[in-house]
């Protein structure tokens, strides 16, 4: 990899004894010939496990497979930073999330400082749910139900621990919570590799596969059960100033409710795919490579929040159209 293409973050969360640590000891101790740095959230008395790492006094550790682990104790910027000055030697970077944690703010990271927005790209959020615990963790704990909501992927763990019946009604639950995620079920968080890690979630065929979720609770309150989606497609191309003008203005004046957009559009006078996300009032876009061959041009969006049907979403999108006649 070159210094000047950017490096791949998995965001890994999941409630405390899901199976993150197990997960995170695979990467670092299996020879799957992939460099990765895994950033290691510790607070408090919540440390990370022995087995894991056994001196947890240095902040960063080199594994015998090429792996470097890191224990954030200060900023999560600072500690990217230090890993960019080897971005060459990196195929990607994980950042496990501790248990009792919304992911939001991690992940909001890859949007906010602009160094570590030039230098990563978010590829997926990746969910471990402990499927024995997952019922009442959900019921008692609004941090779980936000793990699930944010995720791109869940790692259903533990699942040879319950029957059937069971598995699907965790499973039915999952899907409630968030209906466009992947769930890849597990014992022991087996799975391949590249089921998880190095996904390009933000892909053309990634998106239409699955709808895009990232969904993310305001943190400053509880999650509450009105979030929505909503997706809006065209085969009009769009003019890009007219998008950005409403996109812009929708944001800043509904962001709070927007928990998460993305979309691939198709704008005027621009050859490439543009690919877009956002996290609240924070959005990112870029061009993303030519059209499929043999595929029609066009624009995809997807929100997902609260109150979507009083934001003339579609009447905003579709006065961003360019006149065909």
């Amino acid at each position: 990899m070159s210094g000047t293409e950017q490096v791949p973050v998995t965001v890994l969360t999941g409630f405390l004894g899901a199976g993150k640590t197990t997960l995170l000891n695979r990467i670092l101790t299996e020879q799957h010939g992939r460099r990765y740095a895994v950033i290691v959230n510790e607070f408090g008395e919540e440390g990370i496990d022995n087995d894991l790492v056994v001196d947890a006094d240095e902040e960063v550790f080199e594994m015998n497979n090429g792996c470097i682990c890191c224990t954030v104790r200060g900023d999560l910027i600072r500690i990217l930073g230090g890993l960019m000055k080897r971005a060459d030697q990196l195929d990607a970077i994980i950042v496990e999330t501790t248990g009792l944690a919304d992911p939001a703010p991690v992940a909001q990271t890859f949007f906010v400082d602009e160094d570590v927005a030039d230098r990563t790209k978010l590829d997926a959020i990746v969910t471990v749910a402990d499927a024995v615990h997952l019922d009442n963790q959900l019921g008692e704990h609004h941090e779980a139900e936000e793990q699930i909501a944010f995720a791109d992927i869940v790692l259903l763990n533990k699942t040879d621990l319950v029957d059937g019946k069971g598995l699907e009604r965790v499973e039915a639950r999952i899907k409630k919570i968030n209906p466009y995620a992947k769930i890849i079920r597990t014992a022991h968080c087996v799975a391949p590799l590249d089921e998880i890690l190095g996904l390009d979630a933000f892909s053309l065929d990634r998106v239409l596969e699955f709808e895009p979720d990232f969904l993310e609770s305001d943190h400053d309150h509880d999650h509450d059960d009105d979030v929505t989606s909503m997706s809006i497609t065209s085969n009009t191309p769009l003019d890009f100033e007219k998008f950005q003008a409403w996109f812009s203005e929708l944001l800043q004046t509904k962001g709070q409710d927007i928990l998460r957009s993305k979309g691939i559009l198709d704008f005027d006078g621009i050859d490439e795919r543009y690919v877009f996300q956002g996290v609240h009032m924070l959005m990112d876009g870029s061009t993303m490579g030519a059209w499929p061959g043999g595929k029609s041009r066009s624009s995809r969006l997807v929100f997902i929040g609260r109150n979507l049907d009083t934001m003339g979403l579609e009447e905003g999108f579709n006065a961003c159209k360019v006149d065909t006649l």
